[in-house]
């Protein structure tokens, strides 16, 4: 049975704060990258590499918790995952070297992607299509506070305490929502329900995910917007403080700015939900999220609107994420209840391959402008509008 009334919310505040600890990993230390590469005497595209390593990490390592998930119970895989996390947060904070804060941060990754697998695959063990819709767009509120916070957050501790602090502070977290994990967090998967194949059943379950045409449609919908967000959080520090001159102490707020347009589409859409079917949503939302890539790479090449017209456009494409999102999601992972773990987990390794080659593409595209960004998220935006159309 659902949870309702406090065990509804309950949930939701432990699954969204579990599933903002990637945004904030990602986030927190974004303002402080030049500093780090000063500190350890590295080039701005050895200071890359690290987020480039968080973000192969992420790709590579949610697979192999999904169907850890769903052979020991959601709540192993996700403690074993966090400790990973925390460990990893420790090694970046005594980085000596940036080679060492590679590797430290591919592996706080892989620790980092059972708080984005296993809170999936508990909306769907407990809820049913449209309950998944509004419980994913309530993590959503509870996760979207990362992004706006981050920056800010980082920035401050980068002033205060050196950009170490920001992974003690990252530890501490992980630390702190073990714990209440533990506590809190209701185990969704009965023993009678778990799957105990071996490795080749593993392989099979996700090749028959990989030929559900409909699973696979609804995934690449989800992932091509993402890829645009992965490539705007990749490009943003670039955009803003080199080209449009904003000082790195307010970077933050334009960054939490479009993050809170993220979180009012994610509430508008659940209250949605609940009137409409999550295909119509997206048969509205998608057409926006094109066009508004479209204007934002008009804009870039013409230099129409100037900062202003980079903000608009992007605005309106990250708000369309908290529609698409939670309702891509849902629609995928609906008809595959009995391997709720491995569909979440091939869900997440698909958004950020995707997410992962659009950030690279936006990087070799590189000229000194934002075309390479609009570029690239003009193109998610349509080709994940054009995929959509194949849909019955």
């Amino acid at each position: 049975m659902a949870p309702a009334g406090a065990a509804y919310y309950r949930l939701a505040i432990v699954l969204g704060a579990l599933s903002a600890m990637g945004p904030l990993a990602i986030d927190m230390y974004l303002p402080a990258l030049p500093t780090i590469g000063r500190d350890l005497g590295a080039s701005a595209t050895a200071v890359q590499l690290s987020l480039a390593a968080y973000f192969i990490g992420i790709a590579l390592g949610q697979a192999f918790y999904g169907p850890l998930s769903d052979r020991l119970g959601r709540k192993p895989a996700l403690y074993s995952g966090l400790i990973i996390f925390a460990l990893a947060s420790i090694g970046c904070a005594l980085a000596p070297s940036i080679e060492v804060l590679v590797v430290c941060r591919f592996l706080q990754a892989l620790g980092g992607c059972a708080p984005l697998v296993i809170p999936r695959a508990v909306v769907r063990d407990q809820f049913d299509e449209r309950g998944s819709v509004r419980m994913l767009s309530t993590l959503i509120l509870v996760m979207g506070a990362a992004p706006i916070l981050a920056p800010l957050l980082g920035g401050q501790l980068l002033t205060a305490f050196g950009w170490r602090s920001v992974f003690w502070l990252l530890t501490a977290y992980a630390v702190v929502w073990l714990l209440l994990a533990i506590v809190f967090l209701p185990e969704s998967l009965p023993p009678a329900q778990r799957r105990r194949e071996p490795f080749s059943v593993v392989l099979a379950v996700y090749g028959a995910l990989l030929r559900d045409r409909l699973y696979l449609r609804y995934v690449v919908v989800g992932s091509l917007v993402f890829s645009g967000l992965l490539a705007y959080i990749a490009s943003s520090p670039f955009v803003f403080i080199e080209l449009f001159h904003v000082p790195p102490e307010r970077f933050g707020l334009f960054f939490g700015m479009n993050a809170v347009g993220l979180i009012a589409a994610s509430q508008v859409n659940g209250w949605l939900a609940a009137r409409m079917d999550p295909r119509r949503i997206l048969r509205l939302v998608l057409p926006v999220s094109a066009g508004s890539g479209v204007l934002l790479l008009v804009d870039a090449s013409t230099g129409f609107g100037g900062f202003a017209g980079i903000l608009v456009p992007l605005f309106l494409y990250i708000a369309t994420h908290g529609f698409v999102m939670p309702n891509t999601t849902a629609l995928a992972m609906a008809p595959h209840g009995r391997v709720a773990g491995s569909a979440s987990a091939l869900l997440g390794t698909i958004q950020f391959v995707l997410g992962a080659t659009a950030g690279a593409v936006v990087g070799l595209l590189g000229n000194g402008t934002a075309v390479p960004l609009a570029a690239v998220v003009a193109g998610c935006g349509l080709a994940a509008w054009s995929v959509y159309q194949t849909l019955p």
